[in-house]
C-alpha cells in the first residue's frame, strides 16, 4: 500500500465519522446496516464490519441488543480546573478535584491499610511492603459518577495520629494540606503528571462508561520538605473531561 493511502475500512469509517460529527447522522440515529454500507461504498462485508468496529471502538456508536447499532450522544466535556491548593475550608477532596465551582458534589470512600506495592513505594520514597493507608473515592456530581481517586499515605507519617483515616476523625473530609498541618507536617509542594490509558473494566463500570475507552489519569504527589506524604491517582473519562491548568507565574 503506498505511503499515506488508507485501508478501505478506515476510509469508510472516516466518512461515517464525518457524518456523525457534522450532524448528518445525529445522536440515536441507527447506523447504516452492514449490507447498506457494503452497497453504498462498494466494499466487502469484511470491510463494512471493520469500519463499524472502528466507530464502536471510538465510542461514536453503540450496539443495542436485538436492535442494531446507533449513534451515541456525545457528552460536552467539562473542565477539571487545576489551580493549586485552595484556602482552608475549601480543601475537601471533592473540592480539590471539582470541575465546576458552581456544581456541588458528594463522594463515597473506603480506607484500609495495606503493604505498599513497588510502584506506590517508589512514589512515596518508602520500601515496598511498608504500611500505607489506601483510600478509594467515587465522586458524584449532580448524582452522576464523575471521577475515581485512590490515595496512599505512609503510616510512618500518619499512623497513630488523629488523621490516620482521611475520612474519619476531627478533620474528616479535609484536604491533605490541612490534615497534615494538624500533625505539624507542612506541605509545601505538589507534583502532578497527566497521562491517558484504556479504562479498566471496573473503572468504566463505576463511571458509567464503555470498557476499554480512554481515561485520563492525574498522578499527584504532595511533599513536605521534599518528603512525599501522599500520592494519589485521579481517574476521569477522557470523553467527558478536560484537565485545565491555571498556574501563577513567579
Amino acid at each position: 500500500m503506498p505511503f499515506g493511502e488508507q485501508p478501505a475500512y478506515l476510509r469508510v469509517a472516516g466518512d461515517l465519522r464525518q457524518k456523525i460529527v457534522d450532524g448528518s447522522l445525529p445522536p440515536h440515529t441507527r447506523l447504516p446496516s452492514q449490507a447498506r454500507i457494503r452497497r453504498e461504498y462498494g466494499v466487502s462485508d469484511t470491510v463494512a464490519l471493520e469500519a463499524r468496529k472502528v466507530l464502536m471502538a471510538e465510542g461514536l456508536v453503540e450496539g443495542r441488543s436485538g436492535s442494531g447499532t446507533y449513534v451515541r450522544a456525545q457528552p460536552v466535556p467539562r473542565r477539571i480546573a487545576r489551580t493549586g491548593y485552595r484556602t482552608v475550608g475549601e480543601s475537601t477532596p471533592f473540592r480539590q478535584e471539582q470541575a465546576d465551582e458552581r456544581m456541588r458534589g458528594t463522594w463515597e470512600s473506603s480506607s484500609e491499610q495495606e503493604d505498599a506495592a513497588p510502584d506506590i513505594a517508589a512514589r512515596l520514597e518508602i520500601q515496598p511492603g511498608d504500611q500505607v493507608m489506601r483510600t478509594r473515592y467515587l465522586y458524584r456530581s449532580e448524582g452522576e459518577p464523575a471521577m475515581l481517586a485512590t490515595s496512599w499515605e505512609p503510616l510512618a507519617v500518619t499512623g497513630r495520629t488523629p488523621v490516620m483515616l482521611p475520612e474519619e476523625g476531627p478533620l474528616a473530609g479535609r484536604g491533605v494540606v490541612e490534615r497534615m498541618a494538624a500533625i505539624d507536617v507542612i506541605v509545601d509542594n505538589v507534583a502532578e503528571e497527566v497521562g491517558a490509558r484504556p479504562g479498566l473494566a471496573e473503572e468504566t463500570l463505576a463511571l458509567g462508561g464503555v470498557p476499554g475507552h480512554a481515561v485520563l489519569v492525574v498522578a499527584r504527589t504532595f511533599y513536605a520538605s521534599g518528603r512525599p506524604v501522599e500520592t494519589a491517582d485521579v481517574v476521569v473519562p477522557a470523553d467527558r473531561f478536560r484537565v485545565a491548568y491555571h498556574l501563577p507565574v513567579k
